[in-house]
């Protein structure tokens, strides 16, 4: 018989409900950061529920970093402004349960570098270009002095570069990114067989793309950063994952 073929219904709990309309109302604009909520028994009456509802909706909330709720506090909870740490937390996740692979983190990573890149090639200032030559120093500097001192300098120039792309939702997303990556390759990249050397290409790759910026040659800086990137990674990933990295050096 033909016709439609209808999904099994999924029992929604009443938190749930309440948890979607308070985000709607968060994401519209209706509640704007430092705004409080209604008290729990208003929102028990405003929603047709239990105070164990409300109580399980707010910490719901909380979790996801959209409002800050005290116990015994006579006022409703607070909304809050938006911050890079919800949507770290929300990223962890996804890698630890297997729904983001190392590939495809470090993919986004190697977008987002070279369109931060293409943009600081336009936009930054000489004062931001010597901020990220100063870090490439460091880098150098810190070849001997160990591998904390050199992702210091090294996590310095890709925020120097962000910060000169003006554009502050790229620069959230790469330090989201960019943590979650590194967390996930720390003890492999701590087993390398030559780590020194391993610094000093990175430290290469970095003068290559700088010149690049420097001359306002945005494509060229973008396409060194993506092959940096691919190169520094492809060993830890699959051959059929670096073929999906390959795709963004063509």
């Amino acid at each position: 018989m033909g016709g439609p073929r209808f999904e099994p219904v999924r029992t929604v709990r009443a938190y749930e409900r309440v948890v979607e309309q308070v985000e709607e109302a968060i994401e519209s604009g209706a509640l704007s950061p430092g705004q409080r909520l209604p008290s729990e028994r208003e929102l028990m009456v405003q929603f047709s529920v239990s105070r164990s509802t409300v109580r399980e909706a707010l910490r719901v909330l909380q979790a996801r970093g959209l409002v800050r709720s005290r116990p015994g506090d006579p006022n409703g909870a607070e909304v809050l402004p938006f911050s890079p740490a919800a949507l770290h937390k929300s990223m962890t996740t996804l890698a630890r349960v297997d729904e983001l692979s190392l590939a495809e983190l470090v993919q986004f990573r190697m977008v987002l570098d070279a369109a931060a890149i293409l943009l600081a090639a336009r936009l930054r200032t000489e004062e931001q270009l010597a901020e990220m030559g100063a870090a490439v120093e460091g880098m150098r500097a810190a070849v001997d002095a160990g591998e904390e001192t050199f992702g210091a300098a090294d996590v310095a120039f890709h925020d120097a570069v962000v910060r000169a792309s003006g554009n502050k939702l790229i620069e959230i997303c790469t330090d989201v990114v960019r943590s979650i990556v590194l967390k996930l390759i720390a003890e492999r990249i701590a087993g390398a067989p030559d780590r020194r050397a391993l610094m000093r290409e990175s430290i290469r790759h970095h003068e290559e793309v700088i010149a690049a910026i420097r001359a306002g040659d945005g494509p060229l800086a973008a396409r060194l950063s993506r092959k940096a990137m691919y190169d520094y990674y492809a060993g830890y990933v699959s051959e059929g994952e670096r073929s999906a990295l390959r795709a963004l050096l063509e």
